[in-house]
């Protein structure tokens, strides 16, 4: 995203048309905030799908050549052993303990998984520390008038004395 030059800054601008340029400014800023939370899930929906599609096909070749191994080892294993079926069994449990491990695996490593916006979260928290900053100025003027109101009368009043 290409950043804009620094607006030009009028020493005669007005209170208003201050307040209206930062609205402005702060329109932009959120329409901005909103659009990169856009193109991020476009680009990890994008990228999901490439990827699950590419999962399906190996999926389906995997279970192909599987589905082979097992016919071929448990037919070895039948051989060996003189009984067919007790090959196949032992063949049967052997590919049962070794789907258990990969799927205790992938839960494992989808729990860890972030599935989050960093990028949006660190422009958001970047925004509120800019906001934050821009409004501790106000609040200091506040306070600063609320003491000065409390310490010095307002004009055309004399100050009460303390006898």
């Amino acid at each position: 995203m290409a950043s804009r030059p620094p607006a030009p800054i009028d020493p005669d601008a007005g209170i208003p048309d201050l307040i209206r340029r930062l609205a402005d400014d702060s329109k932009r800023l959120a329409l901005d905030e909103v659009r990169l939370a856009k193109l991020e899930v476009r680009e990890s929906v994008h990228g999901a799908a490439r990827g699950t599609v590419r999962l399906a096909i190996a999926f389906g070749a995997a279970v192909i050549a599987l589905s082979a191994l097992t016919i071929a080892l448990a037919a070895l294993g039948g051989r060996l052993l003189g009984n067919y079926w007790a090959g196949t069994l032992i063949v049967g449990a052997l590919e049962l303990g070794v789907a258990y491990l990969l799927v205790t695996r992938g839960m494992r490593k989808m729990r860890e998984s972030e599935l989050g916006f960093p990028e949006s979260r660190a422009s958001l928290r970047d925004t509120a520390q800019w906001v934050k900053a821009v409004r501790e100025p106000e609040v200091e003027q506040r306070v600063l008038r609320d003491e000065l109101a409390r310490v010095a009368p307002p004009q055309g009043q004399l100050p009460e004395r303390a006898d």
